[in-house]
């Protein structure tokens, strides 16, 4: 069987893994990229810590920035990539335990019935997932224009929390508030969630926009994401996952790790690379148009993250 070695981000060495056992994961035919997150070292195979709450192997699929709605010659093809994904994650054999999508599933629009049947056109096309287990939160084009309230109308209350085989998963809103901000209510009920956990849990967070300052001055941040990161960075380890910015990044603020995913309509440039924040053009001869999704795999070993390109 091959073996290929794979770079590690945070603060774990690198590790062997076969090429089989990570393309079975969604039995797709390219590995772009690979990653255990930060907090491993707690998380190794081997016994669990007493205390610690039962855990099993599992993935699930974060998808993000969908934008229906969304026309224009970043994607001539925006019309579809929806619908082609769903259909390519419903072929592969290997079913994810849960699907979430981080947030602008729809394209914003200032006329609030155009912006709830975009929302009932993206839930009908999500609807044809074979995975029922799908959770959303919403992003700034989805929630900003009237505080979240079609947001809510459709998919209920944004703000969450769940467990899964072990794992804790919470939900964070930095969309509905003006300036992206998480609000006062919001932060307290996250340290009032977080505080009843035993520190070894492992602990997921979902969210739209970045938490940390990556780049304010193109809103890629969150007002009050300084507080939130203050809460989450009271724990042993924290692993964030987020959308907004359109392209896959890493980053680790204290013990909290952050990892960004590609768009499924249009990429964007690198925070800072150009004088104005603007959709890279389309290239109709990129085999995945910088577009693309992820699988987060989960278990006794270090959750490892597989970047899956849009074909």
């Amino acid at each position: 069987m091959e073996r290929i070695a794979i770079p590690f981000v945070g603060t774990c060495m690198s590790q062997d893994y076969s090429r089989r056992d990570l393309l079975s994961l969604m039995g797709l035919g390219g590995l772009v990229f690979a990653s255990g997150l930060p907090g491993c070292a707690s998380r190794a195979a081997g016994p669990q810590a007493p205390g610690s709450p039962p855990h099993e192997d599992f993935f699930f699929l974060q998808l993000s920035d969908t934008h229906w709605g969304f026309q224009g010659p970043p994607n001539p093809q925006a019309d579809v990539t929806l619908e082609h994904a769903v259909a390519t994650i419903n072929a592969v054999d290997n079913v994810p335990d849960f699907i979430v999508f981080t947030g602008d599933l729809t394209h914003t629009t200032d006329d609030p019935a155009k912006r709830r049947e975009r929302m009932k056109r993206f839930k009908e096309i999500a609807s044809g997932l074979k995975v029922k287990n799908v959770r959303f939160i919403p992003g700034e084009h989805d929630a900003a224009p009237d505080h979240g309230d079609a947001y809510r109308e459709a998919f209920g209350e944004p703000t969450y929390a769940f467990d899964h085989k072990g794992v804790h998963f919470v939900t964070i809103d930095n969309v509905s508030l003006p300036g992206g901000a998480i609000g006062d209510a919001q932060l307290k009920w996250l340290a009032a969630d977080l505080a009843r956990l035993p520190p070894e849990t492992p602990l997921v967070v979902l969210t739209h926009r970045p938490l940390f300052p990556l780049s304010p001055e193109w809103e890629w941040a969150t007002k009050d994401g300084d507080q939130a990161l203050e809460i989450l960075g009271r724990r042993p380890s924290t692993t964030v996952f987020y959308g907004h910015i359109h392209q896959e990044h890493h980053h680790v603020t204290g013990t909290v790790a952050h990892h960004a995913s590609r768009s499924l309509v249009f990429p964007l440039p690198a925070a800072g690379s150009v004088p104005k924040k603007a959709p890279l053009p389309w290239d109709p001869s990129s085999p995945d148009h910088g577009l693309g999704w992820r699988a987060i795999a989960m278990g006794d070993a270090s959750p490892r993250i597989t970047e899956i390109p849009y074909r």
